[in-house]
């Protein structure tokens, strides 16, 4: 009985210094919805490319109009991700008694930033050259490594999507005609996956935590 006690102290304590050095009050359904919202947008952007052709150098204004199109979808994509994960990490925090803005929350806001925002400048200068086809990789993978870079400062799973944001994004660089394809299954699928996995983590620990209380 006493190692038992003994067994629970050390689990609490374990439990209490990975909270203090990890921001674990990620949504899983912000996940899972940000996947979907990914593959509404790749939809409507494979309805826009749909019979047209978007060159490695700008052929016409009606091109630069498409692209101008791609982006603002892309863009309106990652804000209602952005804001749906901010919105239900907030109510878990709040659930979980947890601050959200604290030095773990801040450290880990720069680790995803750093690679996200060089990521984003590259983009930018490779649009700016008119290199449009290997947009989708690029996105990927730099958003595969901030995934990478943070995952220490929050759950192992986000480590695994990043791992797996790089890959399909490395694939995309060998088949550049199929971007689309592969930033709707990066963005979409994979977030969908990794979302339920871990949304179905939050349900079995919380029924645990019911069950011992």
């Amino acid at each position: 009985m006493t190692d038992n006690k003994y067994l629970n102290d050390l689990s609490e304590i374990k439990d209490l210094m990975n909270r203090s050095s990890r921001f674990l009050s990620l949504s899983g359904m912000s996940g899972i919805l940000a996947g979907v919202y990914a593959l509404i947008g790749a939809d409507i952007a494979y309805l826009l490319l749909k019979n047209k052709t978007v060159y490695i150098r700008m052929q016409s204004s009606g091109n630069a109009e498409l692209v101008l199109k791609l982006m603002l979808i892309a863009i309106t994509v990652a804000l209602l991700a952005i804001i749906t994960a901010y919105i239900l990490t907030r109510k878990k925090a709040i659930k979980n008694k947890e601050n959200m803005w604290d030095q773990t929350t801040k450290s880990m806001l720069v680790h995803f930033m750093i690679p996200l925002v060089t990521g984003g400048i590259f983009g930018l200068i490779l649009l700016n050259h008119e290199h449009y086809g290997i947009m989708a990789p690029i996105t990927l993978i730099f958003y595969g490594l901030a995934l990478v870079n943070v995952s220490k400062l929050t759950l192992d799973t986000v480590k695994y999507l990043g791992i797996s944001e790089i890959i399909v994004g490395l694939f995309s660089a060998i088949y550049v005609g199929y971007g689309l394809f592969f930033w709707a299954f990066g963005f979409g699928i994979l977030h969908i996956v990794y979302g339920g996995i871990m949304y179905f983590k939050e349900k079995s620990t919380a029924n645990t935590q019911s069950r011992q209380e």
